[in-house]
């Protein structure tokens, strides 16, 4: 019997995961070694990011240990920075700083995606993204410690700066975020001496809507929903200058905002920039719908990352779109077509006709579009929390994410800010100079 086949999976989101775990469980330690590579140990679930954000859920419970999940697999803390596949090696930041070469038989392409930003003047020095569970907990103290600051300061622009919050993205992550924190910050208001009408709330985007994922229908209602709530929406535009953190829009709206939150899509990742791998003009990996990358062999791809054909589309070379649905279903496909390729069997062709949305507007209001159903408020926002609780992985997590909720049904969120996290050391070097 010849040595175990070495493979390496870049990148331990949702696909390097859900694809280690299943080749794991049908390849024995004698037919594979499996390494996967992560600059995090860890796995976010990101549906759950704007609920951590508000304190529906503890963020920890939205997070899955990659050594916990991955028994019988090496976990590597690394930053894949390039790939060699005529050498068959990855070459890797190791997180104590030194570089180092790893090879593998069978490689799996799956660093998933970053913010898409733009040369916005201002936007790199005042912008927060909301991809990960550290932006998410940062975004949540700083809009507390804002109500914080602005109850203290007697002066009216100060706090009319501090109490504008800026969301720049329309789509799912942006609506989702920008409306449970403004959901947690009405509940939190009650503590303060602060007239809820002084809140603002902006959202801008591009496109003459939002939600793409959802019909026109659900849209609307859910501008409806916001503008009720009291959103100032500026559809068909977008953001020109946050120097100093005054924005203008390019409507010639100006204000002042130290909030400002940039959720205007996603892009590969750039490390992709840096191998050899064949990429489509919009720096994704390409695949056939074996998600075997297209002319390198041992190569397969999936998730953001990867441009996999778009079989169920009419339009011609449609790909799949970087969503967690997708991500999700391509990753049981690739684990089978990789013991395919080991074993000699045949490979299987990834197809997944869009099954539709789901997407928590606060405490009990949502919107939802399901195989054609359209679900609007209660109904939909606990669609929500059953599919997210269902598809979330280990059943750990999945209880304590309903312990979550269910002990928030007799009492408040929890809406204290604890910005010092940030700086933790701080406090003490500043005794210890004393």
């Amino acid at each position: 019997m010849g040595d175990p086949a070495r493979i390496v999976i870049i990148g331990g989101g949702y696909v390097g995961a859900t694809a280690a775990r299943r080749l794991r469980a049908q390849l024995s330690a004698s037919e594979a070694q499996l390494t996967v590579v992560d600059p995090r140990s860890y796995m976010t679930y990101q549906p759950f990011l704007a609920e951590a954000a508000a304190g529906s859920v503890e963020p920890r419970h939205v997070v899955v240990p990659l050594r916990e999940v991955l028994p019988g697999c090496d976990v590597l803390a690394a930053e894949a920075t390039g790939v060699d596949t005529a050498a068959r090696t990855v070459t890797l930041e190791v997180a104590d700083g030194h570089v180092e070469r790893i090879g593998y038989d069978i490689l799996v392409v799956a660093p998933g995606s970053v913010s898409r930003t733009m040369p916005i003047p201002g936007l790199a020095e005042h912008g927060i993204g909301f991809k990960t569970l550290e932006e998410a907990i940062y975004l949540r103290n700083h809009v507390l410690s804002r109500l914080d600051v602005a109850a203290s300061t007697v002066d009216p622009a100060l706090r009319r700066r501090l109490l504008t919050f800026l969301f720049v993205g329309g789509g799912y992550a942006g609506i989702e975020a920008m409306a449970e924190l403004e959901d947690m910050t009405r509940h939190a208001l009650t503590d303060y001496a602060i007239d809820p009408a002084e809140v603002r709330w902006v959202l801008v985007e591009a496109a003459d809507r939002i939600m793409p994922e959802v019909g026109s229908s659900l849209a609307d209602h859910t501008l409806d929903v916001l503008r009720a709530r009291g959103f100032d929406i500026h559809l068909g535009t977008t953001l020109e200058s946050c120097e100093d953190c005054h924005v203008v829009l390019g409507d010639g709206t100006e204000f002042d905002a130290d909030t400002i939150v940039w959720t205007a899509g996603v892009k590969p990742h750039p490390m992709l920039a840096d191998t050899d791998l064949p990429l489509n003009p919009k720096g994704r990996v390409r695949c056939a719908t074996t998600l075997q990358v297209e002319g390198v062999p041992g190569v397969f791809a999936a998730g953001d990352a990867a441009a996999v054909p778009d079989v169920t589309s009419e339009e011609p070379g449609a790909v799949c779109a970087p969503s967690a649905q997708h991500a999700s279903r391509q990753a049981v496909v690739l684990a089978r077509n990789i013991v395919a390729t080991l074993r000699g069997g045949a490979q299987t062709g990834y197809r997944h006709s869009y099954a539709g949305s789901v997407a928590s507007l606060g405490l009990h209001q949502g919107v939802a579009q399901i195989y054609g159903l359209k679900l609007r408020g209660w109904p939909a926002w606990v669609l929500h929390r059953a599919y997210h609780l269902m598809t979330m992985p280990t059943a750990h997590r999945k209880t304590r994410i309903a312990a979550d909720w269910l002990i928030s049904l007799p009492f408040r969120r929890q809406v204290v800010a604890t910005g010092e996290q940030h700086r933790p050391r701080e406090q003490f070097v500043r005794a210890s100079k004393g």
